[in-house]
């Protein structure tokens, strides 16, 4: 057998392991990802199935993101809940678990500052699967690049897992972003 054969065997045993062997693109696009809500605090699946997409013992799993009804819900509702808590300046940032930003929304006159805040909580929400305020003694995790402690962070949970993070900045006081991050999760539920 000749090192070509043998390079080319291992090369196609890793696709195939890795899930992409006659898919383009990458290996998350091997299998259609389930679009989930929240209620109650807690993502539920939309009533599209999703069920079913993997079985016991496969190496995948598909991934859990929001929906696009339900990220339309989130905007409409950080500019009624910015509004309702005296007009605030403020961007929200919802990021997916694997880090890819979702949502960008600002309102009306928000500084560039609101953005670098907003989306560093989104990270932490998700990293860590807590609101950013419950987080806010945690040292080592104020040392992680990117990460923000503030509140205003709050997670998208599934199943008790982290699929998204809501994190809102721009408020002269960070419970009142946190007050309008919780108000967009709400919003994402319903």
């Amino acid at each position: 057998m000749s090192i070509r054969c043998f390079i080319g065997g291992a090369v196609a045993l890793g696709a195939v392991a890795a899930g992409t062997a006659g898919v383009a693109g990458t290996a998350s696009a091997a299998a259609p990802a389930a679009a989930v809500a929240v209620q109650d605090g807690r993502a539920v699946q939309d009533g599209r199935g999703g069920h079913g997409h993997g079985k016991h013992g496969q190496a995948t799993a598909p991934e859990r993101v929001l929906t696009n009804s339900a990220l339309v819900r989130a905007s409409r509702e950080l500019v009624e809940s910015a509004r309702r808590h005296g007009n605030q300046r403020v961007t929200m940032v919802i990021m997916e678990r694997a880090g890819t930003i979702r949502l960008v929304v600002r309102t009306r006159e928000s500084g560039p500052q609101t953005y670098v805040s907003a989306k560093a909580k989104a990270y932490t929400a998700v990293a860590f699967g807590q609101p950013t305020s419950a987080l806010a003694g945690n040292e080592t995790i104020k040392q992680i690049p990117g990460t923000l402690t503030l509140p205003g962070g709050v997670p998208v949970l599934y199943k008790g897992f982290p699929i998204a993070g809501i994190g809102v900045g721009g408020a002269p006081d960070g419970r009142i972003d946190e007050a309008i991050a919780n108000d967009v999760l709400a919003a994402i539920g319903r």
